[in-house]
């Protein structure tokens, strides 16, 4: 049985090498009896920034037995463990052929988990393939002609495509192993499958969902690009077909519904076809720009510039519950970009974005504020009155930027002071920046919130707020505004057949944890859930 050894740490000054002989001082064996060693997990421990080490957890494969041979005062970094069982999919024979809507995370893995049942998917795009939509996003940010139907937000891979290709979730379930290795026979690197925070890249991403649709194509799945779902046919409570480009219908009894949290108009036929949906929180703000040395030498102190150390991430919170809000930074992307992420002419949308290598100069992260469904109640009476929220800024943000997707932005320090921010320094921000006063991107409790914040970031952080730092309006979809509303079956809690899952669905947020309930609903699907 393998061993596997906890809590081991190393020191910048160590190599991986030296693993081996820890091992051997652990369980008190000559070096010479270990056979093999795996990693299974590395992290980076910077608490203290005069000893920052890196952790491992990881396996070994002795000659001997050697539970009696270790130290007693070792026993808690040690475990038996017993070998991973081969996954077994059975296979189903049927006629039936799902249709999935979304080729994002939810829709992409949902689709693998069929084909490894035996069933043969339909798996309905409404962008382009990732090879065209790349052209059209690097022409949007350089020319600023936006097509509205291939963007950061739709096309092949979701929005995850362009991003910083996280890998990270708090979910603790083995599936997620699953969805690993799957990224890594696709072309991911290794690394993703013990890395404490694993990453691929938006230039490595792309390559690996082209090689998942290569799969899912050799397995029996029909992949179809430009087909937008523009109706629902809905009869007795049950799915019946799907209209696509508003002339073909596909007939299906079997929906996975899992589409992107920018979907707007799909929300509205579902809400015109009568499939249950309701308001759900989410959180706007902007994105805040820093370099990232700087960002470096807060979190490393003196081992800044470490040609072991990863570019530096951060996390910070604030809440404030006499307001009942609450701020924090999320989807940080260090050595990454800005972009634009806007999906509807005339209103302006930003996120961040980081190549596999991380190498930009520049950290950037969403710094956001919690909104509730109260908050809406200007923009609509029913369930979709959110859209009508986030388009009320993004179309403000637009404007705040000059009319031609250019992104508002002001110094931290100026937004502290309510100051005019005069000019502005070099940014990854494309297509490009105007200084601008971001308050008139958001509401007013949102800039309350963000001021009251920011000196307790910096005081966790210090430097933070400083004049390198940099606010860039606005970032408005951190999550579904709406909630398609199901069941513990997993299915529309008025709509047999309709499988609602991913973050457009409202049950998910971020590749991993989109990509489960993808896999969750096919195993309901065919009762292995």
């Amino acid at each position: 049985m393998p061993i596997r050894l906890t809590d081991i740490h190393l020191s910048l000054s160590e190599e991986e090498s030296t693993l081996l002989n820890k091992a051997a001082a652990v369980l008190n064996i000559p070096k010479e009896k270990i056979k093999s060693i795996k990693i299974v997990k590395k992290s980076l421990d910077a608490r203290k920034k005069d000893r920052i080490s890196f952790v491992y957890t990881f396996e070994v494969e002795a000659e001997e037995e050697v539970e009696k041979s270790f130290k007693k005062e070792e026993k808690a970094k040690i475990k038996v463990v017993e070998k991973e069982r081969p996954a077994f999919f059975p296979r189903l024979r049927t006629e039936l052929r799902p249709v999935i809507i979304g080729s994002g995370p939810a829709g992409l893995f949902a689709a693998m988990r069929l084909t490894e049942y035996g069933l043969r998917p339909i798996l309905i795009e409404r962008g382009k393939e990732v090879e065209k939509r790349v052209r059209d996003v690097e022409r949007f940010w350089a020319d600023r002609v936006l097509d509205p139907e291939s963007n950061v937000q739709f096309g092949e891979g979701g929005a995850g495509t362009f991003s910083d290709g996280k890998l990270t979730t708090r979910i603790d379930d083995p599936r997620i192993s699953y969805i690993l290795k799957t990224f890594v026979v696709a072309g991911a690197n290794e690394e993703i499958l013990y890395q404490a925070k694993p990453h691929i890249g938006t230039d490595r991403l792309r390559g690996v969902v082209i090689n998942m649709r290569k799969r899912l194509i050799s397995l029996g799945c029909d992949v179809r690009f430009e087909s937008k779902v523009t109706d629902f046919n809905v009869r007795d409570g049950k799915i019946e077909s799907v209209i696509i480009n508003e002339r073909e219908e596909i007939k299906t009894d079997l929906l996975i519904l899992a589409i992107g949290n920018s979907a707007r108009d799909t929300y509205e036929a579902l809400h015109h076809s009568g499939i249950s949906l309701e308001r759900k929180p989410f959180a706007i703000g902007v994105r805040v720009e820093h370099p990232q040395m700087l960002v470096d030498k807060i979190q490393y102190g003196r081992s800044a510039g470490h040609p072991k150390l990863p570019p530096a991430e951060y996390l910070l919170t604030h809440n404030m519950p006499e307001i009942g809000r609450s701020a924090y930074s999320f989807c940080m992307c260090p050595g990454g970009s800005v972009i634009s992420a806007s999906s509807e002419p005339g209103r302006l949308v930003v996120n961040g974005m980081s190549l596999s290598k991380r190498d930009s100069p520049y950290a950037n992260s969403a710094l956001v504020v919690t909104v509730r469904p109260e908050d809406f109640e200007s923009f609509g009476e029913g369930p979709l009155a959110g859209i009508g929220f986030q388009r009320r800024w993004e179309e403000a943000a637009f404007k705040a930027g000059g009319g031609d997707y250019n992104a508002p932005a002001q110094r931290v320090i100026d937004f502290l002071d309510s100051r005019e921010t005069l000019s502005l320094g070099k940014s990854s921000y494309r297509p490009a920046l105007t200084p601008s006063d971001i308050k008139k991107c958001l509401p007013s409790y949102v800039v309350d919130a963000m001021r009251a914040a920011l000196p307790h970031f910096d005081r966790k952080m210090r430097g933070f707020v400083s004049k390198d730092a940099v606010l860039i309006g606005v970032e408005t979809r951190t999550s579904a505004p709406v909630r398609i509303t199901r069941g513990v079956d997993l299915q529309s809690v008025n709509t047999k057949g309709l499988y609602p899952c991913g973050e457009g669905a409202g049950y998910a947020g971020g590749i991993v944890s989109s990509a489960l309930d993808g896999i969750k609903v096919a195993d309901t699907i065919v009762g292995a859930g």
